[in-house]
Formats: C-alpha cells, structure tokens, sequence
C-alpha cells in the first residue's frame, strides 16, 4: 500500500491531543470535530483503529458527502479540509477562531487525548478565564534545538511510548507539536526533550524538601531536580520514598513491603501536580515536603477554570492539555480525569494514611501518616528509652562507616533494620556533634569519622 510517508508516521505514533483515529463514520465524529474546532485543531483519521490499525475505509463521494452533512451539524460554520489518502480518509480540522462551537451532542474540548463534553457555562467561562493560550504549545524563544535537543530523553520517551525508532525524527516531533513547523521548540518539547530546562524555564524544577519534626524549621535534606519531566518525576518519586517508612509484612517467605503511602496514590499525586501546574506563573515551583507525619505537594494554579470544587475528581480539565497527552502516551497519565479518584482509591485500600485537597492560592495534596502520628504520640512518653537506642544505633553507624567510608544512609538503613529518616536524623545529630563528616558530594563523597570528639561529648 503506497501511502504517504508523512501519514504512516502520524499512526505510528498514535493517538494524541491533536489526532484521533476512527474505524467508521460513528455519531461520536463530530464530537470530535467540535473538540478540535474548540481546543487547538486537529486531525481525524478515518479508517484506522484506535490501536493504530489500518482498516481502510470507503472514498467514494456518497461517503464524503455523508462527511460533509455531518460536519454541518458545527455551529457556527467552520471551513473543515478532508483529504483522500489511499484508503483512508483524513479531516483536517482547524483551530476555530469562533470560539465556542458547538454540534448537536453540546460542546466538547480536548483534553489530552480524549475529547469531553462540557455545559455551555463552563465552556464559556473556561473561554473567558483560561484564553485559548496554553503555555505547552507556545514556542521557546530562548531554545536552539541543535543545542539544546536531548537525545537521550528522546531515546527514553520512544522506548516508554512504544514508538520505533526508525521514524524521522524531526517529523516525529513536529506530531508530537514538540517542535514548531520553523524548526523551534515548543514549551512542551523543552520540559520533554532539552537538557538544560533550568535555563530554558526554570520555573519548571521540582524542589523536594525533608523537615526534622513536624514542622517547617530545619531541613535535613533538600533537593532541586532540573531534568526533563519524565526525569523529575522519577527523581521526586524516589525522594519521597527514601524518606517515607516502609513496613515490611512476612508471609510465606516472602517479604513484602509496605509503604505509608501507596505507590500507586504518591505517584499520581506527583504526576498531577506536574502535569496540571499553571507553567504561566513563573513565582512558584512544584513544591514537595516530607515531615514525619506528612507529606505535602502542591503546585502554583488552583483548579483550571471551567471546574468548579463540587465537579472535582469527577471532571477534568487539562490545563496544559499537550503535557498531559505526552505523558498519556508513556503511560504515566491513564484517561485524564481518574487520577484524583485512584489516590482516594489506593489510600482507602492501604489504610495507612489519609489524603486531603486543597486548592486556595495553588493545589495541594496532603499525606498524613496515620501510624506517625501515633508514633510521635507515643514517643513523647518514651523519650529515655529511645534515647538509648539511639545512642546505640549511632554506636553501630560510627562502626560500619569506620568499616566502609562509602556506606549510603539507605544501606546503613538496612543493616541497622530501621528507616532512611532515621538514619539521616543519626548522621544529622553525628554531624552536629562533630564525630562525623562528610567529604564531596552524595555521590561520589565518603565520610569521616572524628573520634577525638567522642571524649568531648560524653
């Protein structure tokens, strides 16, 4: 089948914020359409599966006018292309300047990679608060793709989206509107693909803190990540759970691990607040804080207007409608919409840890560690006692870095059968007492152990 390049390479990489394959002329196509008209344009591919599977469909002109009466059903009017390639037939549909439209099913938006229907109000006031500008689509100014590009990234986004390797590349970014069609960054491909995205936004790192206590006065670790998004996810996920308890249930010789707040619930939680920031305010960073009895992250921009708080967790509306949809494509988003849902979901099952929203001046997510806080009830009562075995722990960690001046917390951790925080707390207080030092960075570093100070301490 000789069919155009440039269209095997749009169902290569599949559906997106700006394509949607349909097998046949159904009623849900000029829903599509009017999502289109209504988001930032698009492409309707008929004739191919929503996997991405050509089936063909027919060309002959009953059909397209068929196509034609359905797309009059648009209102107002929109001057819509449809094109004839082989057997399959593509409608281009253009970013509408007549905004809202509507067809006879309502009005409908994209939002990432899926069309969604709203009330004529909330479409209105979306319109009027949010504009039709979304910081992901715009182009970076300050990018120079030949410098900036990140081959490694994109490597690592093809191999997670399941797209092969041997599309054009240029091509491929510009589907992905990645790229613009003079060969300039867009925002979204910057926080995908560049290298240097402090540079380029650097309102856009994540910053990660962890607190000693409960409350917001000395730092035992803080943390900038700098990367692409996909990185900076990873990196804040892996934070929070280097810092957070894990316990460990042994059943039938299998150790099975625990965690105070679901792995599924924490990394929605970190995705959300990534994916749905308001990148336009440039005072604020995705912020996420472990105490010991919490875990806080939040995000500059409330809910995205056109929702209100009564259709939270039940309706979505992708404020950077671009990101989200990328980050569909790699599955670390599934439908937009559910993720507020799942985090309820997987907190419920865990019983472990509660959650709470909040969404005044930006969005937050709140984990309260629900045996924490018993903990820390509990300790006040048995502080001599603990204080022993602290001196004892700090005894053994003092031994096993002696032993090995590479040692990490996380394996001081393990060997020592208690928790990374509170071996960094050990490290913070060996610090303090000057028994302990550290040379060089974390990784790479190696520590010091002064015992002279010991005869001064005790």
């Amino acid at each position: 089948m000789s069919m155009n390049n440039w269209i095997e390479e749009i169902i290569e990489a599949g559906e997106g914020y700006h394509i949607e394959f349909k097998e046949s002329l159904d009623k849900s196509f000029i829903e599509e359409v009017c999502a289109f008209a209504n988001s930032s344009g698009g492409k309707v591919i008929l004739g191919v599966s929503d996997k991405g599977i050509i089936k063909g469909i027919n060309t002959d002109n009953n059909f397209r006018s068929r196509i034609q009466d359905s797309l009059r059903q648009l209102q107002p009017n929109l001057n819509v292309g449809i094109e004839i390639k082989d057997n399959l037939i593509i409608v281009d549909v253009p970013d509408g300047n007549d905004k809202p439209y509507a067809c006879s099913r309502g009005f409908f938006i994209r939002n990432g990679a899926n069309s969604q229907k709203l009330t004529r109000n909330e479409i209105i006031e979306f319109f009027q608060k949010e504009g039709r500008v979304h910081f992901d689509e715009l182009k970076n100014d300050k990018a120079v793709f030949e410098s900036d590009f990140d081959e490694k990234a994109f490597e690592n986004f093809l191999n997670l989206a399941g797209i092969t390797h041997s599309i054009d590349r240029m091509s491929l970014m510009r589907n992905l509107d990645c790229i613009t069609d003079d060969g300039k960054f867009t925002n979204a491909g910057v926080l995908f693909f560049a290298r240097d995205i402090d540079f380029l936004l650097n309102h856009a790192i994540v910053v990660c803190v962890l607190y000693k206590g409960t409350e917001k006065v000395n730092i035992l670790d803080k943390k900038d990540f700098k990367g692409n998004i996909v990185e900076n996810i990873n990196n804040a996920i892996l934070f929070v759970k280097r810092h957070t308890n894990v316990q460990y249930k042994i059943e039938k010789l299998q150790r099975e691990e625990i965690p105070d707040i679901p792995d599924v619930a924490l990394r929605e939680a970190i995705i959300n607040a990534i994916c749905h920031r308001d990148y336009f305010d440039k005072s604020g960073n995705v912020l996420i804080e472990v105490f010991d009895d919490r875990v806080e992250i939040s995000n500059p921009g409330g809910l995205p207007s056109g929702l209100k708080p009564s259709d939270f967790g039940r309706k979505s509306v992708a404020r950077n409608p671009l990101i989200a949809s990328l980050l569909n494509r790699i599955n670390y988003i599934e439908k937009v919409g559910t993720g507020i849902n799942r985090i309820k979901q997987a907190v419920a099952e865990n019983e472990r840890s509660s959650v709470e929203f909040s969404f005044d001046s930006g969005f937050s997510v709140i984990f309260r560690r629900l045996k924490a806080i018993s903990e820390i009830e509990l300790s006040e009562g048995s502080e001599k006692s603990s204080e022993k075995s602290s001196e004892k722990s700090s005894e053994k960690i003092l031994h096993f870095i002696s032993e090995n001046k590479y040692i990490s917390a996380q394996e001081l951790a393990t060997l020592l059968g208690i928790s990374s925080r509170a071996v960094e707390k050990q490290i913070a207080n060996l610090k303090d007492k000057g028994l302990l030092k550290r040379i060089g960075p974390d990784k790479g570093g190696y520590w010091e152990v002064n015992l002279e100070n010991r005869e001064l301490n005790s």
